[in-house]
């Protein structure tokens, strides 16, 4: 038996006591996590400290530090999102059709499990709770594998949480975490198809595309947001300004940042000196621009192909200048990877056919990108963002992390 066949045969029996606990046991546990979360404070940001020393002396740069950081105020955060995941409906048991088919069959289709859910991500460690509070409502058990980088943070986070799983009479291992941080641990649980069900990849572009190429587990792909940000001819400029100052700045370091600029060549020679300047007033960024562009910049340098298709997760942002809508709606979906797009226009016509036309989860008008997130949208913490289209796109909540079910009745009916 190898480290990953033990976790995942613990978890399939964990999974199976999992899917037998009623909302109320449930919520009651969730609620106790939250609490224990809050006792448990200065244990956990004493374990996130030995992180953050470790990223520093590692030279990591300060915006991915922040996605490393734990402070009290966050802790709390975290906390609710929990309480949040409590107080949702359980999806559980919830009957999708019901019906009599001409056979007599009664036919009922209900939400159930998907079992044992594996998760590999990286840096921000409020994502084991996020992920074990929504596959534990959810009646799954899951396997968390995070980043090196915070692996003592993570640690005490999974550990407080299975004290209390414990201190409640259930099995902590409905949650483990891997703490063998290496590449070929992580590919055993990539191919682990004996004990789990989906494999959900959360973190760079780099590392959903080796679950990609190596799990033979499902995969639900997530996260990757090379997010663009189209100002249209007929936008309100000092709109427009507001929100890519809000989507490229106020957390750089996450997916749904606006990495990307398309502005309609009709408010180009307006709109990009107006908006140097009000970034200058709050967080100067560095704009990789087209020719067109930069001749109107004050300071930029030269776009490459690769900036346009790069998620920066930094004070950096690609800039191309379009003659037309369409050149606009092309350009975006030429580079989209799915995540988040946005329009600013006063043009219903140009808002309705952007939303229709830009394939991506979550399409925006008139608004900043940054809200794309469970917790912003009602559904409670978030376990990722789906960029796919087969089973669940966009902020993946309870329902995300379940399956259905056939219940058939009958009075004796054989097929003839």
């Amino acid at each position: 038996m190898t480290y990953i066949d033990d976790l995942g045969k613990a978890a399939k029996v964990a999974s199976q006591k999992m899917a037998q606990l009623s909302t109320a046991t449930k919520n009651a546990v969730l609620y106790q996590v939250a609490r224990d979360l809050i006792a448990q404070t200065d244990q956990i940001l004493l374990e996130n400290a030995k992180d953050i020393a470790k990223a520093k002396e590692h030279g990591i740069s300060d915006i991915m530090v922040d996605r490393l950081k734990l402070d009290a105020s966050r802790i709390e955060g975290i906390a609710e999102g929990v309480r949040q995941v409590a107080d949702l409906a359980d999806p559980i048991g919830q009957v999708v059709r019901g019906y009599t088919n001409l056979d007599g069959l009664k036919i009922v289709q209900k939400r159930v499990p998907l079992g044992v859910i594996a998760m590999i991500f990286e840096s921000r460690p409020n994502v084991s709770v996020d992920a074990f509070s929504l596959a534990f409502k959810t009646g799954n058990a899951i396997i968390l594998r995070g980043g090196r980088d915070a692996l003592s943070s993570n640690t005490a986070l999974v550990n407080c949480i299975r004290a209390t799983l414990e201190a409640k009479g259930l099995t902590p291992d409905a949650v483990q975490l891997v703490e063998d941080t290496s590449h070929a641990v992580a590919e055993e649980l990539m191919q682990a198809v004996d004990y789990v069900d989906v494999l959900i990849p959360r973190g760079g572009a780099r590392l959903i595309q080796t679950v990609k190429e190596k799990s033979k587990v499902p995969v639900i792909e997530t996260g990757v947001g090379n997010v663009h940000i189209y100002v249209d001819e007929f936008a309100d400029l000092d709109m427009a300004t507001k929100i890519v100052i809000n989507a490229k700045t106020q957390r750089p370091s996450v997916c749904n940042a606006a990495e990307s600029l398309v502005v309609h060549q009709a408010v180009a020679q307006d709109f990009l000196p107006k908006l140097e300047a009000a970034l200058a007033t709050v967080q100067p960024v560095e704009f990789r621009a087209d020719d067109r562009a930069q001749a109107i910049f004050q300071k930029s340098v030269p776009a490459t192909g690769e900036d346009y298709a790069t998620e920066f997760l930094d004070y950096i942002m690609s800039v191309k200048v379009v003659d037309n809508f369409e050149e606009a709606v092309d350009w975006v979906n030429r580079y989209t990877t799915h995540h988040s797009e946005a329009i600013v226009t006063r043009d219903l016509e140009h808002a309705e056919q952007f939303q229709d036309l830009v394939d991506a989860a979550a399409v925006y008008v008139n608004a900043s990108t940054r809200f794309t997130d469970g917790f912003v949208f009602g559904l409670g913490a978030e376990i990722g963002i789906s960029t796919q289209k087969m089973h669940a796109r966009g902020p993946m909540g309870l329902e995300a992390l379940t399956s259905t079910k056939f219940y058939i009745n009958g009075n004796g009916q054989v097929r003839k």
